[in-house]
């Protein structure tokens, strides 16, 4: 009987033990399971690159600018000196940089892309010299496909060139390697989405009378950022994104997916973070880029995004905590089997 009842003390102060260690590596369960679905799932937040070239006060209209992307791409021209409007729906500052000082120096205009008058969209997008739409849609319906990323598109840019003063365009489109999936990968009403993203490169390229030395396209494939996780359109945090980044960054994963077809080659892709897409998108202004983005490594490289490390900081971590874990296991194990060997005595 002392023998059982030492064994189901020890036994209970085991339990705790791992408890304790269990509740500090609660997160690891979620991170596997994202893994397995890696470009729906991406541990620390990348520090924004910094662009410090002084624009001046250039006009620039970022179209969709209280938008995921958007938003952040008046962030960075706006705090480097360029005179920013964003146009959008709602007109409304964002509520994730509601209260920044940047956010009073720009111009935060409300247009309807698609049922407004040519004056009145005119009159939201002004006469910039630089345009740059963010904007984009997802469902699962055709036509708002078509329109939402087209038709919106096309009445932007086509608005920035009546103003007169267009010297270069940007656009936020879709990755060739996601694109190559719509025949046998997809559903049909993807088609949708795809000739939407076609129509709104042509705009931006029109915007800019045909010249491809003045338009930039950024096309990513997932893009992760933020402090919240989303459904429609899919969405992970700037935690899990940066250390699927970094994982799906190495070597052997990249000669995997190359060597893989259609969706299973996309979801073994890095992920990119939104700082580094917005930083992509503003480099049509800073830096004058131009030509064809993408891919996590292209996109990095020209917003000057230094390379996702949330893997290793949350293998630090973890190894932290489990010392941490074991230097209380040390200490209160012994005390517990102490207490419980003189009661029984």
């Amino acid at each position: 009987i002392i023998e059982r009842n030492i064994i189901k003390s020890i036994t209970l102060v085991l339990f705790n033990t791992l408890s304790h260690i269990r509740s500090t590596m609660q997160w690891l369960p979620s991170v596997f399971c994202l893994i397995n679905i890696s470009w729906l799932a991406a541990a620390w937040i990348s520090p924004r690159s910094s662009l410090t070239m002084s624009l001046g006060g250039k006009p620039v209209t970022v179209v969709g600018g209280t938008g995921f992307v958007g938003s952040r791409v008046c962030k960075i021209l706006s705090e480097n000196g360029a005179s920013v409007t964003s146009v959008s729906k709602s007109g409304r500052v964002p509520e994730w940089c509601s209260g920044e000082a940047w956010t009073n120096d720009v111009k935060w205009n409300a247009a309807n892309l698609l049922e407004g008058s040519e004056e009145e969209l005119d009159t939201a997008i002004g006469k910039p010299e630089v345009i740059v739409s963010c904007v984009g849609v997802v469902g699962t319906d055709a036509d708002e496909l078509r329109r939402g990323n087209g038709d919106t598109n096309v009445a932007a840019f086509a608005s920035a060139k009546r103003g007169g003063s267009v010297e270069r365009s940007a656009l936020v489109s879709v990755a060739s390697e996601v694109r190559a999936c719509q025949e046998n990968w997809l559903p049909d009403f993807f088609d949708g989405y795809f000739d939407g993203k076609d129509a709104a490169e042509q705009a931006a390229l029109d915007a800019v009378g045909g010249d491809e030395t003045k338009v930039c396209i950024v096309k990513p494939t997932f893009i992760y950022g933020g402090d919240s996780f989303g459904l429609l359109p899919p969405r992970v945090t700037s935690d899990y994104g940066s250390g699927i980044e970094e994982l799906l960054s190495f070597g052997l994963i990249t000669s995997l997916a190359d060597a893989t077809p259609g969706l299973i080659k996309v979801a073994l892709r890095p992920p990119v973070s939104v700082d580094a897409v917005s930083g992509a998108c503003a480099s049509v202004v800073t830096e004058s880029t131009s030509g064809v983005i993408e891919g996590a490594p292209a996109i990095n490289a020209a917003a000057k995004q230094p390379k996702a490390t949330g893997l290793t900081e949350a293998l630090k971590w973890s190894k932290e905590e489990l010392t941490k874990a074991y230097e209380w296991a040390k200490v209160e194990v012994p005390k517990a089997i102490k207490v419980v060997k003189g009661k029984i005595e």
